[in-house]
C-alpha cells in the first residue's frame, strides 16, 4: 500500500477510535514532507463511495498534514454521509490524488475528463466547484463541467471562470 494511503487509512482510524489527530510518522517519505499541494481524499466501501474531501490549493505545511486533515475530514464531515463509525474501518478503501496547480481554461476544448480535472468558479466568485478526473461514467466534458456546476449550485448558463489541473493518484 502506498505510503499516502497508509496515512489516510491510519488517520481515519485513529480519529474513528480517539477523536483525536495522527502525527505526521517521523520516517514518513521526504518528498511528501518538502511539497505542498492541494490533496482529495476518496473513501470507498466496496464500490460505493463513502466519502470525499479536498482542497484545490494547499491549507497546511505539507502533502502529508493535507492528507491526515482531508482524510478525517472525508470520513466525518462529507455532507452527503453520516460519519464513518469503527465497524466500518476494515471495509474501506482508500484513495489519495495530489492536485497539480489549477491552471485557467480559455475554451472548453482544452478540457479532456480523463486526463484533467475542472474546478468551476461562479462569475461572483462566491461558488466553486470540483471534479476529480477520470471518473467512472464521465466522459464529456460538458458532463464534467455541468456536475462541478450542480456540486457548486451554479446555474450552467451563467458566467463561469475554468481551471484545469491534474493529478497523482495513489491506491
Amino acid at each position: 500500500m502506498h505510503p499516502l494511503v497508509e496515512l489516510a487509512r491510519s488517520a481515519v482510524e485513529n480519529y474513528a477510535a480517539s477523536g483525536t489527530e495522527i502525527a505526521v510518522p517521523l520516517d514518513f517519505p521526504k518528498e511528501f514532507l518538502d511539497k505542498k499541494a492541494g490533496v482529495f481524499v476518496t473513501i470507498e466501501k466496496g464500490k460505493e463511495l463513502r466519502g470525499c474531501i479536498g482542497t484545490y490549493l494547499p491549507c497546511y505545511q505539507n502533502v502529508a498534514e493535507e492528507t491526515i486533515c482531508n482524510a478525517i475530514s472525508a470520513a466525518v464531515q462529507d455532507y452527503r454521509f453520516g460519519p464513518i463509525e469503527k465497524e466500518e474501518l476494515p471495509h474501506l478503501s482508500f484513495t489519495v490524488y495530489i492536485l497539480g496547480e489549477p491552471k485557467l481554461v480559455q475554451r472548453q476544448k482544452e478540457l479532456d475528463p480523463k486526463k484533467y480535472g475542472v474546478i468551476v468558479k461562479s462569475s461572483d466568485r462566491k461558488r466553486t466547484g470540483l471534479l476529480l478526473p477520470d471518473l467512472k461514467g464521465v466522459d464529456a466534458v460538458t458532463d464534467q463541467v455541468s456536475i462541478a456546476c450542480a456540486k457548486a449550485g451554479i446555474d450552467p448558463a451563467e458566467p463561469i471562470t475554468l481551471y484545469k489541473f491534474t493529478v497523482e493518484k495513489y491506491q
